[in-house]
């Protein structure tokens, strides 16, 4: 797992990595730990490469919450936590998506508390694989890659990045399949890769430039598990 800590002040950074230290000691685990003294070093040539970022609010010039909504827009799918002096700034962070915040002085216990259930979001999100069975081969593919899944006169129909695969079987089967993965239907027909919603219009879901319907009977489950999602819940 990458972490990235993003802490203009050097003794908080090291602190933060050392109890990241620490804790993966404890559980037996490895992790990567990259750090940055501000938000722009950050952004700069970013690419979601990242399992957890922990960005704290109150930096000179680009600030935390200012940092996050800018992630957004590039990695919808990175964990981020919080770090901060004042818990009436990390109330805002719920708006970019951020699972948590810890406040300052960090505290070793409250702080491993909170990565740990972090730990958790990120290995939920991180992708996984399933095999398709076409007529003439068996393609192994990311469920990242995935945009929707379409059922036809018993067809599925999954559009992807690599293009449009169609072989026989169920919706049932392959939200199943998929449903582990953040893949929720938006009406009978169409089973959504959360990750790639950018927009809901009305009675529309807006996925990889598709405009696909959202039924009445999905609406509620759907519109709820796509807040979830975003929010860091789902």
């Amino acid at each position: 797992m990458r972490i990235a800590i993003v802490e203009d002040e050097a003794e908080q950074r090291e602190q933060l990595r050392s109890y990241i230290q620490q804790y993966a000691a404890e559980i037996d685990q490895t992790f990567e730990v990259i750090t940055f003294s501000n938000g722009v070093d950050l952004l700069k040539d970013y690419t979601p490469q990242y399992d957890i970022i922990l960005l704290d609010i109150e930096m000179p010039g680009l600030n935390g919450m200012e940092a996050a909504e800018c992630l957004r827009s590039m990695d919808s799918d990175v964990v981020l936590m919080f770090v901060t002096n004042m818990a009436q700034y990390a109330i805002n962070g719920y708006a970019v998506g951020a699972l948590d915040f810890v406040l300052k002085p960090v505290n070793y216990y409250t702080f491993t508390v909170r990565f740990a259930r972090a730990i958790q979001r990120a290995r939920q999100r991180k992708n996984g694989q399933i095999l398709l069975t076409l007529p003439d081969c068996v393609r192994r593919l990311d469920t990242q890659q995935i945009y929707y899944v379409e059922v036809q006169n018993r067809m599925l129909h999954y559009h992807t990045e690599l293009g449009e695969f169609v072989l026989r079987g169920t919706m049932q089967s392959a939200e199943k399949e998929l449903s582990r993965y953040h893949f929720v239907r938006c009406n009978h027909w169409y089973l959504v890769n959360l990750s790639h919603v950018a927009e809901v219009r009305r009675d529309m879901v807006v996925v990889a430039g598709t405009e696909l319907e959202i039924s009445r009977r999905n609406r509620t489950a759907f519109l709820t598990a796509l807040t979830e999602y975003v929010g860091g819940n789902g």
